[in-house]
């Protein structure tokens, strides 16, 4: 391997390791906090629709208009002195706990997923206990009438408010929820800036686990965006992030609790961890968007937040004797499905953080599950996939390798240029590119495949770290795909993970077979540093990831190992075994030239 080439690899090895130091310090500062709180629960039974209802208003309205009256409600203590009464929604997706406390979603099951990876574990459960969903600020406790498919809440304020909640389950995780306020006096009724909530996610148990809030929407002239607050939230905490020993920065003092404010308007917002999320979609554009997060406990090694909830502004009103006010929002709670989050609501997909190469993520998920379809095992539709993308790229790796091998024979030409025009390097320059043009070689084509695979492994690694289809999936003697694979965990020191391990065996023994076109000195360490590198990198990530690098790194072994064969029967069958073309007949000519005596 030349020393160019070297230094190429190293830059595209530390082009890779700088992305995913970044990609990690944003995950890590994600609002962590989106991780489920998994206690079992009686799987969901279907049910039609459920009806609730009820509204809040802040407890800060503003200066009300002449004759008209803030739109009070029962004073918080007089709501927590009420006697909670619950209501259960059911489909045969999720259930959902409704609390006569504010109205609200105290609780949510998702039936169709499991806590944990033992056969015995119940569903996935979103305890929403303190910080609950759809709740309006300053809601005092409502009486629930359960009956029937469903349950209504209402309530009336000292003042005449009117309030009426009606909450229905629809397919696709979605809850739908009308807020219906009557002003029921005889005086005007005002109420400043009021917010509904997101319920809070907690922190996973796993290194690996991330979280997020994220935002769509635009100002007056803007152009409409996605925004992620995964930044924010680590600056308000005083987070740094960082990835093993390559922390970032130097220390700051933590908060142990922050709100982050971000002003509006938004078509949605949304909370998530690394495999669920909640996404509230209003019919008209909220108004902010209000972060909190919580650092996780002292000493947490894993994730630097503990738990992050939200909740969404909605504009301030003046209701006369009479009017009516009714607002409609539908709260996701799920999965992180790219079709279904794509069906529910415009660009609320990108919650999924595909980021620069989503395009390309977008293609890889659904073949993916198409492959998981024919063959029911998602290590065997990742190592599917894997093949399809090397067999897409296989031409131009065949050409690369083609490449290497005419480099090769040019070397001895080479090396006696150099030796001929070691005091004029511009002159070597020109005969060197001389010699390139008339064998027809480009020595920059051995670096196309490795270019091309960058992408397409940050993409890979994009989708398969966050990929709800591999939570829990097993293949082999791994239990599950999103993790590494933890084998004796408690009894070594450091758990066992094989795929990292084979995977710098297999990238070892890619660089041997790969053509050598300098000392090979340096070649050999290449074979040592670059695996090595790639293990450390590699030995806690998902096993998913480390199963497509190996595999590729597999059919890429076959292939060399096919051109050598192609090789020696073409020359009849002779030869050790090694990579050696018959020299073009331009480089023949070169070297008798650079041979022959002078005069």
């Amino acid at each position: 391997m030349k020393k160019q080439d070297i230094a190429i690899v190293v830059l595209l090895f530390l082009a890779l390791l700088g992305w995913m130091l970044h990609q990690n310090r944003v995950g890590r500062a994600r609002l962590q906090t989106a991780a489920e709180a998994q206690r079992p629960a009686a799987a969901a039974e279907p049910l039609s629709e459920a009806a609730a209802a009820s509204a809040a208003l802040t407890a800060e309205p503003p200066a009300p208009a002449a004759g008209a009256a803030p739109a009070e409600t029962a004073a918080p203590a007089e709501a927590e002195r009420l006697p909670e009464q619950v209501a259960t929604l059911k489909t045969a997706e999720m259930a959902v706990t409704l609390s006569s406390r504010g109205g609200a979603v105290s609780c949510v099951t998702l039936a169709r997923y499991h806590a944990t990876r033992e056969a015995s574990s119940g569903p996935v459960v979103f305890d929403f206990a303190g910080q609950p969903a759809l709740r309006w600020e300053g809601l005092p406790g409502l009486p629930a009438d359960a009956g029937g498919t469903g349950a209504v809440l209402t309530a009336r304020s000292p003042a005449g408010l009117e309030v009426e909640r009606r909450i229905s389950l629809h397919d696709r995780y979605r809850i739908a929820v009308t807020d219906r306020l009557r002003n029921g006096s005889e005086q005007p009724l005002a109420a400043a800036t009021n917010w509904v909530s997101l319920g809070v996610f907690r922190n996973g148990t796993s290194k690996n686990d991330t979280l997020g809030a994220d935002a769509f929407g635009a100002g007056p002239g803007d152009k409409a965006k996605v925004r992620h607050f995964e930044r924010d939230i680590a600056r308000a905490l005083g987070g740094g992030g960082g990835f093993g020993c390559f922390g970032g920065g130097a220390a700051r003092q933590p908060n142990p609790q922050a709100t982050i404010p971000a002003d509006g308007p938004w078509q949605w917002v949304a909370v998530k961890s690394r495999f669920f999320t909640q996404v509230l979609l209003p019919r008209t554009e909220c108004a902010g968007f209000r972060i909190g997060a919580s650092a996780a406990p002292a000493g947490e090694k894993r994730n630097p937040v503990g738990s992050v909830a939200a909740a969404a502004a909605f504009a301030g009103f003046t209701l006369q004797p009479g009017e009516t006010l009714e607002r409609s929002a539908v709260l996701y709670v799920g999965p992180k499905r790219l079709a279904t989050l794509a069906s529910i609501g415009p660009r609320v997909d990108e919650v999924m953080e595909f980021g620069t190469f989503k395009w390309f993520c977008k293609l890889l998920v659904p073949t993916l599950n198409f492959f998981y379809r024919v063959i029911p095992s998602y290590g065997v539709a990742i190592i599917l996939l894997t093949i399809l993308v090397r067999v897409i790229f296989w031409p131009l790796t065949h050409k690369s390798t083609e490449s290497m091998k005419r480099m090769q024979t040019l070397q001895p030409q080479l090396k006696a240029l150099q030796a001929q025009h070691k005091d004029n390097p511009q002159k070597l320059q020109q005969e060197t590119w001389r010699i390139y043009r008339e064998n027809k070689v480009n020595p920059l084509s051995s670096c196309l495949p490795m270019l091309f695979q960058i992408p397409i492994f940050i993409a890979l690694y994009t989708v398969l770290r966050s990929a709800v289809e591999l939570r829990f999936a097993p293949f082999l003697w791994i239990g599950d795909l999103s993790e590494p694979e933890n084998l004796l965990a408690g009894v070594l020191p450091l758990p066992l993970n094989i795929l990292p391990i084979l995977m710098a065996a297999t990238m070892g023994l890619q660089s041997y077979l790969t053509p050598s076109m300098g000392d090979p000195a340096q070649q050999k360490m290449m074979m040592v540093l670059m695996p090595g590198m790639m293990l450390f990198m590699f030995y806690s990530m998902p096993a998913a990831l480390s199963l497509y690098w190996t595999v590729s790194q597999v059919i890429s072994i076959l292939q060399m190992l096919l051109q050598r064969y192609r090789t020696k029967a073409a020359q009849g069958g002779g030869g050790s075994g090694a990579m050696i073309v018959e020299a073009p007949a331009a480089m023949t000519r070169q070297m008798r030239r650079h041979q022959a005596p002078p005069g």
